[in-house]
């Protein structure tokens, strides 16, 4: 486990949080998408830029880069070894994007952009609703062919904060990190 992406069902299923634990596990460096698409104030990123700065990330020996973005998703999976998807019930990932609101009010979070202050709109929660299933039949999809393409590919599907605390657990008995499976 060298390059993994951390995926997840939607906004707010606790992928930064989890790349976060991950890094400080195997003591890989992890990158935040949203803080290479989102320039201060909430401006976007050009999208050429964003891509050549996934780009440049993926050809490095070892990362973690965590977040969706589908628009770049072959980017990063096409040097990935390990995909992470990370599967909450949409009312949990809803929850947790009004419990980070209320965490995080007027300041930015640690996965973001400094000066992109923490906020929620109507329009958010409607792409939440709007995206939350028809991404988890395209991450099936997505996760069946990247693991059936080569068996160095691991994919792990985490549902929940006990899986996903048994799972950084495990990582931790094993010192290092190359025989877990």
């Amino acid at each position: 486990m060298n390059k993994i992406m951390v995926v997840g069902s939607s906004a707010g299923a606790g992928k930064s949080t989890f790349a976060r634990k991950l890094s400080s596990v195997l003591h890989l460096p992890v990158h935040h998408l949203d803080t290479l698409f989102w320039k201060p104030g909430w401006i976007e990123e050009d999208k050429e830029i964003f891509i050549k700065k996934q780009q440049a990330l993926a050809q490095t020996e070892q990362w973690i880069i965590e977040g969706n973005y589908n628009a770049t998703f072959n980017e990063r999976l096409s040097k990935a070894d390990t995909i992470v998807f990370i599967h909450c019930p949409l009312w949990r990932c809803l929850y947790q994007v009004v419990k980070r609101r209320i965490m995080f009010h007027g300041k930015s979070r640690p996965d973001l952009t400094e000066g992109c202050k923490e906020k929620i709109d109507p329009g958010f929660i409607w792409f939440i609703l709007k995206t939350y299933y028809p991404r988890q039949k395209k991450m099936k999809q997505k996760l069946k062919q990247f693991e059936e393409s080569s068996d160095q590919h691991k994919v792990y599907v985490l549902s929940g904060q006990k899986e996903m605390e048994q799972f950084l657990a495990a990582l931790k008995e094993d010192t290092s990190g190359a025989g877990f499976s």
